[in-house]
């Protein structure tokens, strides 16, 4: 009696073990069927529909997968850094008011933060360089950027693989539990697609749905107007590089910071190996300009006023310059009141809706 007492009690033992075991295993182990379902981004009225990737469709699922790694810090060497510690979101996704954002071991890299929105408009590719296509191909870039994350893809991967967190939301995302580089770089151009800013004071202007100020209205005509005109008017010709619905042409320009003798970053020409892009660089969109600064690709201007000034009057001349930067490269004297006016109108550019959004938010 005695032993087949002991038997029993072995035998629940065993089967408690058992048990947790498996609960243990469909607690970290997806058991659902794959399915995903589609997101929509809405865009606001006033904006062009946004081109989006054919071969990488929205899913929230594949958006909640790229948020996480966004804002990972095991993405990073000794885990201090996200994609996230760069780019902050009331900064528009550019640093903290940094020249230079800093990396691990408190290392500092050498361009400007860039800003992070309406990223379906960019066509003809990312970085100040465009060294990268593709939104995918510029998501890894920072990842084994020694002034950076300074990481290995492989060990980046092989972390993501050793957490269940990660190996459900990879699921969840893509059917298929193994973490690989392309899937996370697709999970991330995913979730930087949903960055919309299309709901500044000038868009509910465009609306109708607001009104400008006189002194905003007389900068949005200093900005949309030639530097002279044949019928006598003047204006500060920003919209040769500004004017699309993005306010950037997203091409790769020389607008005149430096001499040739002074060039210390050849830009584009880093990439292309082309002379004839010496010192050029993807013109920046002016959204959210006055929360984005410093300005440039390396940050030398820390106002808005300091970049007026360098159009109105510090333009130096090189082979590579811009021919629309020629019209203006002997100085616009602007007047101090044209100057404020164009700031008041760059103001209107703030977009409170995106710099607030909760989706784009770190989840706790």
């Amino acid at each position: 009696m005695r032993n087949h007492l002991i038997f029993l009690l072995a035998v629940l033992v065993l089967m408690s073990i058992v048990l947790v075991s498996c609960s243990k295993d469909e607690a970290t182990s997806p058991t659902n069927e794959f399915e995903t379902r589609p997101y929509t981004l809405v865009m606001p009225s006033n904006m062009p529909a946004p081109i989006l990737p054919q071969d990488n469709p929205l899913t929230y699922e594949g958006i909640a997968l790229g948020k996480a790694l966004f804002f990972e810090k095991m993405m990073s060497k000794d885990g201090t850094v996200s994609c996230g510690s760069c780019h902050n979101q009331g900064n528009a996704f550019t640093d903290n008011d940094k020249k230079f954002s800093e990396g691990i071991e408190g290392k500092i890299g050498d361009r400007n933060s860039m800003p992070i929105f309406n990223m379906f408009y960019h066509t003809k590719g990312f970085f100040w360089d465009g060294r990268a296509k593709l939104l995918r191909d510029q998501s890894l870039g920072p990842i084994e950027n020694p002034l950076e994350m300074g990481e290995t893809l492989e060990n980046v991967m092989n972390k993501l693989q050793a957490e269940s967190k990660y190996r459900n939301l990879f699921y969840k995302a893509f059917g298929d539990s193994t973490v690989s580089s392309l899937k996370m770089s697709l999970a991330m151009e995913q979730f930087m697609l949903t960055f919309v800013s299309g709901n500044s004071k000038f868009d509910k202007v465009e609306r109708s749905e607001a009104q400008f100020t006189m002194s905003e209205l007389r900068g949005k005509e200093l900005f949309f107007t030639e530097f002279e005109t044949s019928g006598g008017a003047r204006g500060a010709d920003c919209f040769h590089c500004h004017a699309t619905a993005d306010f950037s042409n997203h091409e790769f320009m020389n607008n005149g910071l430096d001499s040739e003798s002074e060039f210390t970053d050849l830009g584009r020409a880093m990439f292309t190996k082309r002379p004839t892009d010496n010192a050029k660089f993807k013109t920046p969109s002016l959204r959210n300009v006055a929360v984005s600064g410093p300005y440039m690709h390396d940050g030398r201007f820390a106002t808005l006023t300091e970049v007026i000034e360098h159009y109105n009057s510090g333009i130096k001349e090189s082979p590579t310059l811009d021919v629309n930067i020629h019209g203006i490269k002997d100085g616009m004297n602007l007047t101090e009141q044209e100057k404020l006016d164009l700031i008041a109108f760059l103001n209107t550019l703030t977009d409170e809706v995106y710099l607030n959004n909760q989706e784009y938010k770190e989840s706790n």
